[in-house]
């Protein structure tokens, strides 16, 4: 199975623009000289991590899924990164996987961050998917569920790579970075991650930290405080020889809320 490359999309946001962020990331793909097969922007990067879904969400067909689609297909490669939307009166934080074939694949931010109050304006996704680039099996999430294993567990070796978008304020990066590795180690896969970096309309300020770590917890590639889009190649062939040579996973816990039999 090839490998695979993933470029990161670490940016700045102007708040509350969906056309101004649009036209941002247009550009910066089109200036890259050599893009991946995987592009990846970070959370709500239409607008910034922002509570006023009344007045910017959009349905499946606006903007910025629109814009998603078109782009995949112009640069034939993978672009994914989460959005705002609206969908039966109801509203998401959706990360939406845009195909070059067309198609689309979307999962719902399933932990909703409570001290910002976005349970409060968004609905909860209920599952998982995986999805497929190269043949690498991916399986993405959003922001806050970084936080919870169990929701994050690969059990089976179900995924090769756990993806993360977020907008993850500087306040708590040193979270941010232990969570991204342990997540790496406990279920033997590659993470991607992409923050975004500048100050929001709250004036929180974000400070990046977007990073590429493999399944032994290296960190490949990592970036703070600025604006960067790097590529990087993940390897099969360690990641395939790691899991067979250490093969934690085939005795991982099915249910953790099982106590030990007794002889």
């Amino acid at each position: 199975m090839p490998d695979l490359t993933v470029t990161l999309m670490q940016s700045d946001l102007v708040w509350e623009d969906v056309a101004a962020n649009i036209g941002r990331f247009d550009a910066a793909i089109d200036r890259l000289e050599t893009a991946g097969d995987l592009i990846v922007l970070p959370e709500m990067f239409s607008t910034g991590f922002s509570m006023n879904a009344a007045r910017l969400a959009e349905p499946m067909t606006g903007q910025a899924v629109t814009w998603l689609r078109r782009k995949a297909q112009a640069r034939g490669a993978v672009l994914t990164g989460s959005v705002m939307i609206e969908a039966g009166g109801r509203y998401f934080n959706r990360l939406v996987w845009a195909r070059p074939d067309g198609t689309l694949a979307t999962c719902d931010k399933r932990h909703l961050f409570r001290y910002a109050g976005e349970e409060k304006i968004y609905s909860p996704g209920h599952g998982h998917i995986t999805v497929e680039c190269r043949g690498w099996r991916i399986r993405p999430f959003i922001c806050y569920d970084l936080r919870f294993p169990v929701w994050t567990r690969n059990l089976g070796l179900v995924y090769d790579a756990a993806l993360f978008v977020a907008n993850w304020p500087e306040r708590r990066s040193a979270h941010w970075r232990a969570l991204l590795v342990a997540r790496a180690i406990e279920n033997q896969c590659y993470v991607i991650a992409v923050n975004r970096v500048g100050r929001d309309g709250n004036g929180l300020t974000y400070d990046g930290g977007s990073m590429v770590i493999s399944p032994t917890g290296e960190i490949l590639m990592e970036g703070w405080f600025e604006e960067a889009t790097p590529t990087v190649t993940l390897r099969r062939d360690l990641l395939d020889q790691y899991r067979k040579d250490f093969p934690a996973w085939m005795d991982a816990d099915t249910d953790p809320m099982r106590r030990p039999e007794t002889r």
